[in-house]
């Protein structure tokens, strides 16, 4: 897939965080020569362009990108909601914008939607829960936002877990389910584990992970809302 052009260069560092756990092949450019300069053989992707404090940068980027000096479809603004009345008279200028600081769900929607419109791109393989999300393809994940410093084992065993949403599982079946059949550790091994897990999601939301008394454990909620 092409890369996403993404202004400023650097973007700031939750946008580059989002788009690496999305999965998204992305460049920076500081301007719209830097945008032709670096463009690649096939063109780019799709742009994302914050309008920030370098605002004259970023809309001489985007009327580049509409003269077809810089054919990019589709374009992506980032605007801070103290900026809103520069889109006044610019509709022609972008394809959909999102308020900045944004939402990681919102903007990763408007990101999907902009591609399924445009038929461009694939969706990257996530698993996502209220404010967790796993990206399935980097064995990345964050929660509300936050990135999760978990070794492999943890990473199976959350994906496993948030897989299944509201189904309690024994350790014996975690065992054999996310450590394999010929893993012979006992069940402490999924304890150890469920409170490092529990540990790194935080205070906050520790409880996505229940303990299921006399059977094992439960990832969120169940059917019943218990």
């Amino acid at each position: 897939m092409e890369p996403l052009l993404v202004h400023p260069d650097p973007p700031p560092p939750e946008l580059a965080r989002l788009l690496d756990l999305g999965g998204h092949t992305w460049k920076p450019v500081a301007d719209e020569r830097a945008a032709l300069s670096q463009a690649p053989d096939d063109g780019w992707g799709g742009a994302i362009v914050v309008v920030g404090e370098q605002s004259d940068t970023a809309w001489a980027l985007c009327r580049a990108i509409r003269k077809n000096d810089l054919p990019v479809e589709p374009l992506l603004l980032l605007i801070g909601g103290n900026r809103l009345d520069e889109l006044d008279l610019r509709d022609e200028l972008y394809d959909d914008f999102c308020l900045d600081p944004f939402h990681p769900r919102e903007l990763e929607a408007r990101l999907r939607h902009l591609f399924w419109r445009a038929g461009s791109g694939t969706a990257p393989d996530l698993v996502e829960y209220g404010g967790l999300v796993l990206n399935l393809e980097t064995y990345q994940a964050v929660i509300e936002s936050r990135p999760l410093d978990l070794t492999y084992m943890e990473y199976e065993l959350l994906k496993f877990l948030a897989q299944h949403p509201g189904k309690v599982f024994t350790r014996e079946t975690l065992l054999s389910r996310v450590w394999g059949y010929e893993y012979y550790g006992g069940a402490r091994t999924v304890d150890v584990h469920i409170r490092r897990l529990r540990a790194k999601l935080g205070e906050e939301h520790a409880s996505l992970i229940a303990t299921v008394r006399s059977v094992g454990y439960r990832f969120g909620q169940s059917r019943w809302g218990s």
